[in-house]
Parts: C-alpha cells; structure tokens; sequence
C-alpha cells in the first residue's frame, strides 16, 4: 500500500465526485495529498465537501492539506500551488486537474457569462496550475500531470446526429456543445504541454470515462437516466486515473478513455482503499 509513498499530489475539483475518489485512493496508496474545491463544509445542493475529503484521506494516516480555492477565478487559483508548495517543503509529484464547470443547455441562449465561467475552470485554471506546478517538477527531475477530459469532446458530424437525445432525460448532444469545446480544449493542451516538457521526466496525459460514471454532479445535471449499461463503476475510472499519477515516461501526451486503457494494460480494477480488486469490476456493484 505504499505505491506513492513518498509522493505529494494535488487534486482539484476534490470536494466529491472522481476528485474526492483520486484523492482517496493516492493517500491509501501513501500519497501526500492536497485537496482543492470551493466548497470547504457544505453545498447548497450536493453532497459533499472539502472537509468530509478530508477526513476520507486521513484515515489512511498520510499527511492532507485542504485548499479552499475558485478555480474560475485566475487570482484565487494563482495561490494553489504556492500553497502546496508550502505545505509540502517544496516538492510537488503529482498534479490532478480534476475540477470542472458543466453546464448544459441550448446553445442559441447560452449566456455569455457561462462560457467564460466554463473555459475559465476547464481550460484556463489546468493551464496556470500546469504552468507553475511543471518548473518544479522539471527541476525533481519526473513529475505526473492528468487533466480529467470527458466524451463530449468527441463529436458528430453533420445536422442528423446533432439533435438525437440520448436516452429520455438526457440533454441533446448539442446542448454540450461548449462543455465539450472546452474539453476538446483541454485535451489538445494536453498535447501541447507533453510535447513542451518533453524529455524532462514530466509526464502530462488525458483520461476520461468511457461510459459515465454516477457522481453527485452527474446525478445532479441528468438524473439516472443514464442506465447500468452506459454506466462504469467509479472504481474503475480512479483506476484509470491512478496508472496515469504512476505511469513510465515513455507514457505521456495520451488522450485515454478509462476502460479502454485499462482493457490495454490489462489492469484490475481495485477498491478505492487499493486493498482489494473492485467485486465490480468496469460496471457498478456486479463483475463485468
């Protein structure tokens, strides 16, 4: 249980969800972890919190550090890995940005404010945090750097595919036209910064889920109109996102979807404490 013994980590968007999931699952393995969100003791509709993080990665006896901060705000975030920093006498290893704005809704009224609020968070706050957390790792010598991505920077071509729903319930796939510009934003940095650093033993990849995976936020934004079968186990997807926090560095600049890296490196999907195989496996409470 000692895999990233040794090792500090910092994770946004961490008060719930895949950031709390990643979060735990380092400190389990030895991590030093910082967690980063708003939301420091409650939400005004969704469950969990910085603190209730907290207490999830310090059960595990490894040193957490709770960092209040709004990503959507460049000053707020600018004090993130200073903090850090900080905290953790100058070492930094791992970097997961994890945090962000998703807002679905018909692009025709889409609010101006919105757009800026959702590239500020999910393309803007990963660059800063890229660009003052990878000199540090560059002078360690390695350094891991994963940007959480989604499916919905994928897209369809053409008028026919744009309006199907996806299943009743669920927004139309143009209505995730800016979510997704943003994501396809972020996966292309992703390229960008992996191509920059290297050589320099800092590794900077993308993963997303393949199937979505049942967060507050999800639940929150489309209900569970989502079904078991367009559904994987939230094990699986920290599983995926921790063999990117550990991966050589051969393995850097990749836009990786969850189970198809897994299924490529022939992983078994593990528990969120990393004590034992997930019963699960990809999907949720059943073996796949």
């Amino acid at each position: 249980m000692d895999r990233f013994k040794g090792r500090t980590a910092v994770v946004t968007g961490a008060s719930r969800g895949i950031g709390a999931a990643v979060a735990e699952r380092l400190a389990a393995e030895g991590a030093a972890v910082a967690v980063v969100a708003r939301t420091v003791d409650h939400h005004s509709h969704l469950d969990g919190s910085l603190n209730q993080t907290v207490e999830r990665c310090a059960a595990y006896g490894t040193q957490v550090v709770a960092v209040a901060a709004d990503l959507s705000d460049e000053e707020s975030r600018a004090t993130i890995v200073p903090t850090v920093l900080d905290r953790f006498d100058g070492r930094l290893d791992i970097l997961v940005n994890n945090a962000a704005a998703a807002v679905y809704q018909p692009l025709m009224s889409y609010p101006l404010k919105r757009r800026r609020i959702t590239f500020e968070v999910n393309v803007h706050a990963p660059a800063d945090l890229i660009q003052a957390a990878a000199p540090v790792m560059v002078e360690q010598g390695e350094g891991w750097i994963l940007n959480l991505s989604s499916a919905a920077a994928r897209y369809g071509e053409g008028v026919a595919i744009s309006d199907i729903p996806l299943r009743e319930g669920m927004p139309r796939p143009s209505d995730m036209g800016i979510y997704g510009a943003s994501k396809a934003a972020l996966n292309r940095l992703t390229v960008a910064f992996a191509q920059t650093l290297a050589g320099t033993g800092v590794r900077v990849n993308t993963v997303a889920p393949r199937s979505g995976v049942a967060t507050e936020g999800t639940i929150a934004l489309i209900g569970d109109s989502l079904g078991a079968d367009r559904t994987e186990s939230m094990e699986a997807m920290v599983e995926g996102a921790v063999a990117l926090c550990d991966c050589g560095p051969e393995r850097t600049g990749g836009i990786h979807y969850s189970l198809d890296l897994l299924e490529e490196m022939g992983a078994t999907v593990m528990t969120l404490d990393g004590s034992a195989p997930y019963p699960g496996g990809f999907r949720v409470g059943r073996p796949d």
